[in-house]
């Protein structure tokens, strides 16, 4: 069974199982153009590079009395540990922080090892209380949202910010590249504190004392009062993935996991079960548009690959059976869940709304501390394109 649905972009895989896609005259979608924009907002090559290298000279400077200059999040995937070797590469002095879920596989686990030891940064590690964050999980399964690996993602958002003020760092490196990876529709992977609250209060069952959480007045603090941002060196540099990959493991030893955040267990069982199955998303159409847009893949090769489903068969009972356990969800109250009604953020409280009224007329605010612009600002726009 093939899973394209319906009309499908020219230029990607896009079709009309994506929220909000339209097509023009020619078959290219509203994706493939905000994709064509970013590309002119980032370009690469030598425009790209000196751009970076200017963000390289500000981050030195702004760091020259700390004991680093920047901080960078790091998994044990490929983009975070690629990162650590850019930074190293450009002499930035950064401070790798790890937090741990309780999902990390053991290959991530080994990766972060080898890449600070060998690259001689240190490393902090923040472990999330296995409870809260257990339970934390379990409320986000129960409220039948796609993206229920929320939880750690906003963990790992606020305990960058904190680390970042604690050593008066105002830059956070992140690995994210819209080539690589494309831009997730906001219907399937929206989330935010208020949100998370929200939710835990309508199914938590743990009380939350120790989970790091960014509500709207902390990120106020941070973004505009502190002016710590956000960087996407991979907007700039060339990177391939693959290459990367290649280069990891020949350089420094390191291993690859298997696929795009495998190296988080929960993560993925999200991304190749939950979504898949409960909700017929497959981000693998976001993320292989992007790299045939990039060059890095061709259409034939991605077209091939998603005939086929996400998740090998032979390994979904272990990976079933560890989250169950992890959950404390027995597999009949799974199968409930899995029949239960899809919902949407729009179920329930968030900062949506005024997320969206801020971005639309703070901009004179954002800009202290934001130097890229939002990818939803770009899907926003996207949606207003005249087709």
């Amino acid at each position: 069974m093939s899973p394209i649905m319906g009309k499908m972009c020219k230029l990607g895989l896009w079709d009309e199982s994506i929220p909000g896609i339209e097509f023009d005259e020619n078959g290219i979608s509203n994706y493939a153009m905000m994709y064509q924009t970013l590309e002119r907002a980032y370009p690469r090559g030598d425009v790209g590079k000196k751009e970076w290298e200017n963000i390289v000279n500000k981050i030195k400077e702004k760091g020259q009395k700390k004991r680093y200059d920047c901080i960078i999040g790091i998994s044990g995937g490929t983009d975070s540990s690629y990162l650590l070797h850019i930074a190293k590469e450009y002499k930035l002095r950064p401070l790798a922080v790890n937090i741990n879920d309780g999902c990390n596989s053991d290959i991530a686990m080994k990766n972060i090892e080898i890449m600070t030891k060998q690259l001689d940064i240190k490393l902090e590690s923040y472990i999330i209380d296995q409870r809260e964050i257990n339970d934390l999980f379990r409320s986000y399964l129960l409220s039948c949202l796609p993206w229920i690996d929320m939880p750690s993602d906003i963990a790992i958002k606020s305990v960058l910010y904190k680390i970042a003020q604690r050593e008066g760092v105002k830059y956070i490196l992140r690995g994210n590249d819209f080539r690589s990876e494309g831009s997730q529709p906001k219907e399937w992977t929206y989330g935010d504190g208020r949100q998370l609250i929200s939710i835990h209060n309508k199914y938590g069952r743990v009380q939350l004392k120790t989970y790091s959480n960014l509500n709207l007045l902390s990120l106020f603090y941070y973004v505009v009062i502190n002016k710590i941002k956000n960087i996407y060196p991979f907007y700039y540099l060339e990177y391939n993935k693959h290459k990367a990959q290649l280069f990891l493991q020949e350089r420094y030893g390191w291993q690859y996991y298997g696929g795009h955040h495998y190296e988080n267990i929960f993560t993925k069982f999200v991304l190749v079960y939950w979504l898949y199955e409960k909700f017929h998303i497959d981000k693998r159409k976001i993320t292989y548009s992007a790299q045939i847009m990039s060059g890095e893949i061709t259409k034939e090769y991605a077209l091939e690959q998603i005939n086929n489903k996400p998740y090998d068969e032979e390994e979904l009972e272990e990976m079933m059976n560890y989250v169950l356990k992890k959950l404390d969800i027995t597999p009949k109250e799974f199968d409930k869940v899995i029949s239960a009604p899809n919902k949407s953020y729009r179920d329930y409280p968030s900062y949506n709304s005024l997320f969206t009224k801020i971005y639309k007329y703070g901009k004179p605010i954002l800009k202290y501390g934001l130097i890229h612009k939002p990818q939803s600002l770009y899907q926003a726009e996207m949606r207003n394109y005249k087709l």
